[in-house]
């Protein structure tokens, strides 16, 4: 069949499905997926829409341009430890050790580079070796000895954070070149306005690539297609969210190249969860381990990666933290940074149950753990009202999770 032919099908089929698949038959669907507890991300859209309206009308510097570019230097770093988190989250695993794993990394980094003297990329990649190594380690004692990750990665929590004290030294804390590429990249480097322009086009113009080419296989299979009009519209819409972001990040000091390399890294790790064998099968053993098996995946092979995966994003992420700090201390990974990047996960549509997320949770959780925590800090409050306030969102997405859970089985059995 030529290309030719190929369009001349594509458009009949367009036609023919045109009343029952358009933007009508789209909405149509949205709500019956919705009704059947497939909710998808949209609490947490409708959940960061509403913190941003709360914390505008409190104080209007909150939807200040530069205010949140501060926001999204903030949020890179939490959230690539948080991206790591829904690795481990798919499979209905759990590592707590995330918070101490980027302080080690953080320490290893001004460890390497400071005082021994040798240069920044090798002290990075020192920092994300010892993730790779520690997710081996968490892995192999899951698979070999069958210890549950919650006691695997505690046990870990304590001996990663003896360690970082321990390589810090007596000073505890080591301070890194204000003028160096790192601490630039962390608190000062943002994109020029043409780059951003530029970016925000690339994700409408693959969602259009990529769903064509899904229809046109739908076509030579003689399976019916989707609407080229819902394709377009998504594609549209989508493209003018991320241009107006950019037009008003612009109106300040602009996008940072710190925020854009993590969603670089989301936008990865999407394709490799939904358009690779090893994606399909960590939902599938995060869905049903044993049927998993018996279909031939190599669990334990998955469930290594995952926690490879967790750790060394968890290592990265200590990296960005000590360029955003400038400084490799004993409070690198303390306090509620494993709070901050297992919420972010779940906040972001993640299930503690297992076989459903995604990697734009991670983007879309942390945005509300900032936007939560950046707000009470213009509000003048206290921190223990953001603790309890992430705790009560926290606590309200594991519920709606629980409520969905239920709607789709009860769904299922009618």
């Amino acid at each position: 069949m030529t290309n030719l032919d190929t369009e001349t099908n594509l458009d009949r089929a367009d036609t023919r499905v045109r009343h029952d698949q358009g933007i009508a038959g789209a909405v149509r669907a949205f709500f019956d997926r919705v009704r059947s507890g497939d909710l998808g991300m949209l609490p947490v859209i409708v959940g960061l829409i509403v913190i941003t309206l709360v914390f505008a009308t409190l104080n209007p510097v909150f939807l200040l341009p530069n205010n949140l570019v501060n926001l999204l230097f903030d949020a890179a770093a939490v959230g690539l430890i948080s991206l790591g988190v829904v690795c481990v989250l798919l499979l209905g695993e759990i590592d707590l050790s995330i918070g101490s794993m980027s302080g080690l990394a953080s320490a290893i980094t001004g460890v390497i580079w400071v005082n021994v003297g040798l240069p920044l990329p090798l002290a990075i990649a020192g920092a994300v070796a010892a993730g790779v190594l520690t997710g081996l380690v968490y892995g192999t004692l899951l698979n070999r000895f069958g210890m549950p990750s919650f006691v695997s990665t505690l046990s870990g929590l304590l001996a990663l954070l003896g360690l970082q004290l321990y390589i810090l030294g007596p000073t505890g804390s080591i301070n890194l070149p204000f003028s160096s590429s790192l601490v630039r990249f962390g608190q000062v480097m943002v994109m020029p306005a043409w780059m951003s322009y530029l970016l925000a086009l690339v994700p409408g113009l693959l969602i259009i690539a990529s769903g064509l080419r899904t229809m046109r296989r739908r076509v030579h299979a003689n399976l019916t297609p989707g609407s080229r009009s819902v394709l377009y519209l998504r594609a549209g819409l989508l493209t003018v969210a991320l241009l107006g972001a950019a037009f008003y990040l612009n109106q300040g000091r602009g996008v940072p190249y710190m925020f854009g390399l993590f969603v670089l890294f989301v936008v990865a790790m999407d394709y490799a969860l939904t358009r690779t064998q090893w994606g399909r099968s960590m939902f599938a053993v995060g869905g049903n381990r044993e049927a998993a098996r018996r279909s031939g995946i190599d669990v334990r092979r998955i469930r290594l990666s995952a926690f490879v995966l967790c750790s060394s994003f968890a290592a990265l992420g200590g990296v960005f933290s000590a360029a955003r700090l400038a400084s490799s201390s004993q409070q690198a990974g303390a306090g509620d940074v494993n709070l901050n990047a297992i919420a972010a996960a779940v906040i972001g549509g993640t299930s503690l149950f297992g076989g459903r997320g995604s990697a734009w949770s991670a983007l879309l959780g942390v945005l509300v753990i900032q936007a939560i925590s950046n707000g009470l800090t213009l509000l003048n409050l206290s921190s223990s009202l953001r603790y309890m306030i992430t705790g009560a969102v926290l606590a309200i997405a594991v519920i709606v999770d629980s409520l969905a859970r239920q709607s789709r089985a009860s769904h299922g059995r009618a």
